[in-house]
């Protein structure tokens, strides 16, 4: 069976570290058919938004999606691309796996954590307005479905994942109603996983614990600005946005993307490492099942790391983006 995936390839230094990742995943035999779309400055070009109506529309049919860092347009308006597309196909899953990898400078040894983000309300709802001159109001907004359905994903995931322990974050203290409803709906879902360990901690707590031992962490569940906020946290303990894969998902397509910038200083250079992407898309082959592909880059990527022989410049080593590619397909 073969794949057909949009791929998303980015601005900056977007077109390099997917084009990269599209290399690996042929030469290791992933059996994917990629499909371009426009996003970001190309749609901006010819679509006058970041996130065309074109591209949501072969994500929708595909079912599947790959994407690079993209730009927004600051001043003009628009929408964040991202949000965009996550709230108009209900990714509401937002997935960010964090794990130390051999020689990245700065990682937390032995770091191992899953951090899922509620991706579609809070206040990425978008909802505010000026109440009077100088006076903005914005509105967070909590369900209880949309509480009940990211916990249902993350117990999920932990059942098949063997995961054992899970904190839901929150700041009930302070909006007893917002917080507390995600508080409440995950505590009614984890009520039908007795066999999983679970607890809440308060954001401030948690801010404070995550870079003092990490360890003792083992599945974070959070609203969409907290998530937003630690999980770039967490990727600092793992050695920066670069090395860390990321996913969105709902229920009837998922879109896996580099969460890191696109680092417009170092576009076109050959320099960019294409690490983040490339674990996105080890994700993507979990996802639709092709475990057996994913092993093997993913073997290929730590043996590559170990050897330390051909790092990227932002891993302490001289390697471009080229040289490293070429070495993880020769580890195949």
């Amino acid at each position: 069976m073969r794949y057909r995936v949009t791929l998303l390839e980015g601005d900056g230094i977007g077109p390099e570290v997917t084009g990269a990742t599209c290399r690996i995943l042929a030469a290791a035999g992933a059996p994917i058919d990629w499909e371009k779309a426009p996003a970001g400055g190309e749609a901006m070009e010819r679509y006058g938004v970041p996130m065309p109506e074109v591209t949501l529309q072969s994500i929708r049919n595909n079912r599947l999606g790959l994407k690079g860092p993209l730009m927004t347009p600051k001043g003009g308006g628009f929408r964040s691309a991202n949000v965009t597309m996550r709230q108009e196909l209900d990714l509401f899953v937002g997935l960010r796996p964090v794990k130390a990898l051999p020689n990245v400078p700065g990682a937390w040894p032995g770091l191992d954590l899953v951090l899922f983000r509620e991706n579609t309300e809070d206040l990425y709802a978008g909802i505010e307005h000026e109440v009077t001159p100088g006076t903005v109001v914005s509105l967070k907004t909590s369900t209880t479905k949309a509480g009940e359905r990211i916990s249902r994903w993350a117990f999920e995931y932990m059942r098949y994942r063997g995961r054992r322990t899970i904190h839901c974050c929150h700041k009930a203290p302070i909006n007893p109603l917002a917080d507390g409803a995600f508080l409440a709906a995950f505590r009614a879902v984890g009520a039908e996983y007795p066999y999983i360990e679970q607890l809440d901690v308060g954001v401030d707590t948690l801010s404070l614990f995550l870079p003092m031992d990490p360890s003792r962490f083992d599945v974070l569940l959070l609203q969409n600005l907290y998530g937003d906020i630690l999980s770039d946290l967490c990727a600092g303990l793992a050695g920066g946005l670069g090395v860390v894969p990321g996913a969105n998902i709902g229920s009837k397509a998922a879109v896996f993307e580099a969460v890191h910038g696109t680092a417009p200083d170092i576009a076109g250079q050959g320099k960019a490492n294409p690490l983040a992407v490339l674990l996105s898309a080890l994700m993507l082959l979990e996802y639709v099942g092709e475990w057996k592909v994913a092993g093997r880059i993913e073997r290929a990527v730590w043996d590559v790391l170990g050897a330390g022989k051909h790092l990227t410049g932002d891993l302490g080593g001289k390697a471009g983006t080229v040289e490293f590619t070429e070495a993880i397909i020769d580890a195949l």
